[in-house]
C-alpha cells in the first residue's frame, strides 16, 4: 500500500514547551504556518503584494505565518507564497500569462513551484494541483503579484521568430 509523503509544506508544531511545561494550541485557532523567508523577503518592494493579498483562494482561508513576505491558504496548508525569492533568469521552462503576471511553472510530483517573472524581487507558489486548481491560484494571486512591477516578460516561439538573424 503506497502511503502518502508527510507535507511538504512546513506547519508550525502542534505544542511547544515553555518553561517544562507543555503547551497546546486551542483547539479553535490554529497555529501560525512554519514558512522559511526568502532570502530577499525584506526587500521594500514585498510590502505592497503583501498588503494586497486576497483573504481567500478558492475555498481555503489566508493563515498566519511566522515569517517576514511569506503567506498560506489552507489548513492544512495548500498553498504556500513567499516574496523575496531568486529571480528567474532565461528559461525554457514553461511560462504562462494570467492578468497581465508572467509565471514559470516547475512540475514537481506532488508540489508544483510558480515563479513570478521579469519581476524583483521575484515571489514564489508553492502548491499541490491535486489539492487546488492552478488556474484558481494563480488568478487569485496575480493581482497582488502585479504590485511588484514587471521589469521583463516572457518570451515564446512567435516572439523569437521575429528576432534578427545574427550576421
Amino acid at each position: 500500500m503506497h502511503r502518502p509523503q508527510p507535507s511538504l509544506y512546513a506547519r508550525a508544531a502542534g505544542m511547544a514547551l515553555i518553561g517544562g511545561i507543555v503547551a497546546l494550541p486551542l483547539a479553535a485557532c490554529s497555529p501560525a504556518v512554519d514558512v522559511t523567508a526568502a532570502r530577499d523577503a525584506a526587500n521594500p518592494a514585498c510590502a505592497p503584494m503583501m498588503v494586497a493579498l486576497p483573504d481567500a483562494i478558492g475555498d481555503s482561508k489566508l493563515r498566519k505565518t511566522n515569517s517576514q513576505a511569506t503567506a498560506a491558504w489552507g489548513d492544512p496548508s495548500l498553498v504556500i507564497l513567499r516574496c523575496g525569492v531568486n529571480v528567474p533568469g532565461p528559461t525554457t521552462d514553461r511560462c504562462v500569462t494570467v492578468n497581465g503576471v508572467d509565471w514559470v511553472i516547475k512540475e514537481g510530483d506532488p508540489v508544483w513551484t510558480l515563479t513570478t517573472y521579469g519581476r524583483e524581487p521575484a515571489t514564489e507558489i508553492l502548491m499541490d494541483p491535486d489539492k487546488i486548481s492552478s488556474a484558481t491560484v494563480l488568478a487569485d494571486l496575480s493581482a497582488a503579484a502585479a504590485k511588484v512591477p514587471a521589469v521583463r516578460n516572457c518570451v515564446g516561439q512567435e516572439e523569437l521568430k521575429n528576432l534578427p538573424k545574427s550576421q
